[in-house]
């Protein structure tokens, strides 16, 4: 049996990071994720690492830029506001098609807000995050083992698919503390990087890492090369947990924290003889449109369950083709939702309400 070590979820991000070969981390500290930062200063000087905490956000991005550009993994953290300055080298990585993980564990806004957890950043995370036409491979962990597990994942498809990767974790998940198999982590050989800026040694041409097409033609090309690059992420890499969804006639959307919460309230609704169950997105970039395709032949009603004035029910009602209603249960402004809450929500929502 493997040995199970407890640990923050922050914590087990950083870890997993290092796991997974990443030896580059820049960062700048905001709750509720600076135990992420706090863990890579101990932890990098001491396996040949480098841990450096940025003048800013917009420093520590470009930072990653440059180590990426030089073929090696690298990530940053950071939360919500943190991660808003971070959006236009979002943007440059993904113009340069330049592989990185990014973590945000996210609290309330907008602006300062609080330092509470929210799911407030989905329509950041999942639209590209900065300028432009791109996306990013976005991460919704439910456990401090899944966010372990989805930092070595979200590496690996950065690399495979030369893009930038984000955990897209709330408050809750930073912070909580649970037990951890890091011995269970598999982590893949990391691919070759031919475009890689690491010196010619006169046998090859220069590489050129660069995010500039002066040439409308030439951009429009790379932009529709890039969009057929994410038509195969889509059709392959979409991931999401069903939970008691065979027979459901009310199925409950949840991702984080949420899925939590709404499982409990699932098994309660299930006592009461409702048939309740749960679709938790895992990955929120590709959405998984055809686990909701699929439901919404069978169920009669939907719910969205969020910590946020609700953005994800947007992709919840496009996935399932508007086939069947689907309301919003949520609370915002660092608040969490509780069983009951979902529970009331089922319950109507069986009854035929809203």
């Amino acid at each position: 049996m493997s040995e199970k070590v407890l640990m923050k979820g922050n914590e087990a991000i950083a870890e997993a990071a290092i796991v997974a070969g990443c030896r580059h981390y820049f960062g700048y500290p905001i709750t509720p994720q600076t135990e992420i930062a706090a863990y890579m200063a101990k932890k990098m000087p001491k396996i040949g690492g480098t841990f450096l905490q940025a003048e800013s956000e917009i420093a520590a991005i470009n930072m990653v830029y440059g180590v990426s550009s030089a073929g090696l993994r690298v990530m940053t953290s950071s939360s919500s506001p943190g991660v808003s300055l971070k959006g236009e080298g979002l943007s440059y990585l993904a113009g340069a098609d330049l592989p990185a993980l990014i973590v945000n564990v996210q609290r309330g806004g907008p602006g300062l807000g609080g330092i509470q957890p929210s799911q407030s950043d989905y329509f950041q995370a999942t639209r590209g995050g900065g300028h432009g036409d791109y996306h990013m491979i976005v991460l919704a962990p439910s456990s401090v083992q899944e966010m372990a597990e989805l930092t070595v994942k979200g590496f690996e498809l950065a690399d495979q698919y030369r893009m930038t990767a984000m955990i897209l974790a709330d408050g809750t998940m930073g912070q909580m503390m649970e037990p951890v198999a890091l011995d269970d982590l598999k982590v893949a050989p990391m691919p070759a990087k031919p475009w890689a800026t690491t010196g010619t040694g006169m046998k090859r041409p220069h590489n050129i890492v660069n995010s500039l097409f002066l040439k409308p033609e030439e951009l429009e090309k790379t932009n529709f090369e890039r969009y057929e690059r994410y038509a195969k992420i889509q059709a392959t890499e979409a991931r999401a947990e069903e939970y008691r969804m065979e027979d459901a006639e009310i199925a409950v959307a949840a991702f984080g924290i949420a899925a939590r919460v709404s499982k409990n309230a699932v098994d309660e609704a299930r006592k009461m003889g409702i048939k309740a169950g749960l679709i938790r997105p895992i990955t929120l970039w590709p959405f998984p449109n055809e686990v909701f395709r699929k439901a919404a032949g069978h169920v009669k009603a939907m719910i969205s369950v969020e910590l946020s004035m609700g953005q994800m029910i947007e992709d919840v009602r496009l996935a399932s083709e508007c086939r069947v209603p689907v309301t919003l249960c949520n609370r915002a402004g660092g608040m969490i939702p509780t069983p009951e809450q979902v529970l009331e929500a089922i319950v109507a929502a069986a009854k035929g309400g809203c």
